[in-house]
């Protein structure tokens, strides 16, 4: 049995270095957000391995992480309690080996490989890095896993995923040499992965950005529409959770695609903002795709009156401006 001294290190984990997607995992239920604390912090343990700064060693680390899954595939001991609850998760949700395998062959993948040629290349790598953790989560709900829910949720896993490499690009070439924006799409703008490194911005690099937020977006719009099959007390944190995230796009805009000389991060206030636009219009449209237009700067191309009640109502209930003044 899971102890409660498990559940509270793994919450550590994910509250201190998962801050948007912990602020969305506080609405599950507790049946679910007890579980979810537990996978975030296998994730991120394994993700450490590859990024933390005390070992630079390929061997060394890839020894890590053979060790991590012989751990939490019950081959071996531990003595980490988040992996301890882990590996008593997987057997009680039956999560399959295959997916946990996927997740570390992409950490693996991380040690060995820091450039990608083609989109196909990094849907490779994101089909271990995020399609996994969406199977997860789809496996901790209980969802009966149609052909709907899987097609759906490896859509929102990547775009997720796509969202972090968009916010993160600056970070991962500064501290680990990584990039994961396609060479394709580089040279069809004119950027090298020189510009990246010198953190060189400019037009071209901002049509980068363009092509490859529209992108990402395609993949939210997909991965919304399976938000309605996930269990009724697990959908608005989902819901949730793809407003935050599809928020970075937001402030990208906002600074004119420049994620090379500074980061976008979600403030409290933006958080919470989103939090009551999207309770306010799931409330109204009981239906979590159009609560997802309605509070992003997304639009499904069929909305056009909805996104005008939406920008009436974002006049009227200026949320982030209220927070803003009271933090004051």
């Amino acid at each position: 049995m899971v102890s409660g001294e498990q559940i509270n290190k793994s919450k550590s984990i994910q509250q201190q270095t998962g801050k948007t997607f912990y602020f969305a995992t506080l609405l599950l239920p507790r049946r679910v957000r007890y579980a979810t604390h537990i996978l975030y912090a296998f994730f991120r343990i394994a993700d450490e391995v590859v990024d933390t700064s005390e070992n630079k060693n390929s061997r060394t680390k890839i020894k890590q992480l053979d060790e991590i899954q012989e751990a939490v595939l019950g081959k071996s001991l531990t003595e980490d309690p988040s992996l301890k609850a882990f590996e008593e998760l997987r057997r009680r949700y039956d999560i399959p080996t295959t997916e946990i395998v996927a997740f570390l062959e992409a950490m693996r993948m991380d040690i060995s490989k820091n450039r990608y040629t083609t989109f196909e290349e990094v849907e490779e790598y994101m089909r271990g890095s995020a399609v996994t953790v969406a199977n997860m989560m789809v496996s901790i709900m209980k969802v009966e896993e149609t052909e709907e829910i899987t097609r759906s949720a490896a859509a929102l896993g990547k775009a997720f995923q796509l969202t972090n490499f968009l916010r993160d690009v600056r970070e991962d070439i500064i501290e680990y040499d990584r990039s994961y924006m396609p060479k394709e799409t580089l040279e069809k703008y004119g950027v090298e992965y020189k510009n990246i490194e010198d953190l060189e911005f400019s037009e071209s690099f901002a049509e980068v950005m363009r092509e490859e937020i529209t992108r990402a977006e395609e993949f939210y719009r997909e991965g919304v529409e399976g938000i309605k099959y996930l269990p009724e007390d697990c959908q608005f944190a989902v819901l949730l959770a793809s407003i935050l995230y599809a928020d970075h796009h937001r402030l990208i805009v906002n600074q004119e695609y420049d994620v090379l000389t500074r980061r976008s991060t979600l403030s409290m206030p933006d958080k919470v903002a989103c939090l009551i636009k999207g309770w306010w219009h799931l409330r109204v449209t009981k239906d979590p795709t159009t609560t997802f237009y309605l509070s992003t700067r997304m639009s499904n191309g069929v909305m056009e009156e909805n996104q005008h009640d939406g920008k009436v109502l974002g006049r009227v209930f200026d949320v982030k401006g209220l927070l803003i003044n009271f933090q004051k």
